[in-house]
């Protein structure tokens, strides 16, 4: 494999989870370290590609429900990842070309492409800031001309706050300032790795995918509990079905198979401030 020309912010040896995110999916944009990282981690814990497509499903169908059936028209994308198939502002903007979409994310080589998506789309911008420190983000200058924050904005947290691991602080209190922050009739989309905690094969996988990625190269992925998950959603009011498998929200058709281990260690839910 020919690997792109490297500019000297990134380093190769060390691994990001947006690439190795990426590598999962099936993407193009990932270092050796990358693919060694989701190569370890399969070979212990098998399933984590699943895992990575049924989180980037659940997004998309999220999108797809936002777009189409509310009146949002405003996507703050925390934690995007590299620009992998089916893009945010891809799925909102086939619907509502109109559509803004604010893209943010620290990771070196997401900067790079997020630079490349400004050129390209004047409805989508992209902010380099840690969305772990919500003010960061939502205080932003730029932010605040591009978003309206007096119309209703959908927050996207996909995949993202299970790699929050500063015991300073809470996840849900990151979420909770976020909310503060957007006006009323806005939605929240988080995704999230789950720990069924029913001591069975799901549960299991979830315990050993969380000791492989907190051991690994990239430090962080923790698997929580429904009982974890859900001061997540705080103060929200849930989309049916509510906090559910990333593989239950709303899927495309009839369930023909039943879900696989995998698909029982993601979890998602939709809400909207009232």
């Amino acid at each position: 494999m020919v690997e792109a020309t490297t500019p000297s912010y990134i380093d190769p040896t060390k691994a990001s989870i947006a690439r190795a995110y990426d590598y999962a999916l099936g993407g193009k944009d990932h270092y050796e370290i990358d693919r060694e990282t989701i190569h370890q981690v399969d070979a212990i814990a098998p399933g984590v590609r699943q895992v990575a497509i049924e989180n980037r499903n659940f997004l998309i169908r999220a999108l797809r429900f936002l777009v189409s059936q509310t009146d949002v028209r405003q996507f703050l994308d925390c934690g995007s990842g590299l620009p992998t198939a089916e893009n945010t502002h891809q799925v909102v903007q086939r619907v509502h070309p109109d559509a803004k979409v604010v893209y943010v994310d620290n990771d070196p080589t997401v900067v790079a492409h997020g630079r490349a998506l400004l050129e390209d789309n004047e409805q989508t911008l992209f902010l380099p800031a840690d969305i772990f420190t919500p003010q960061d983000v939502v205080g932003n200058e730029q932010v605040r001309r591009f978003l309206d924050f007096d119309e209703p904005i959908a927050l996207i947290h996909n995949g993202t706050i299970h790699h929050y691991n500063d015991p300073a602080r809470s996840p849900e209190s990151i979420v909770d300032e976020y909310v503060e922050a957007l006006p009323s009739g806005s939605y929240v989309v988080i995704a999230h790795f789950f720990d069924p905690d029913d001591n069975g094969e799901a549960s299991e996988l979830a315990r050993t995918l969380e000791d492989v990625l907190l051991r690994g190269p990239v430090h962080s992925g923790r698997f929580r509990t429904r009982a974890e998950l859900e001061p997540l959603f705080a103060g929200l009011e849930m989309v049916e079905p509510g906090l559910v498998l990333c593989a239950d929200w709303w899927p495309d058709g009839p369930r023909l198979k039943p879900t696989t281990v995998p698909q029982r260690v993601i979890a998602g839910g939709v809400g909207r401030k009232p």
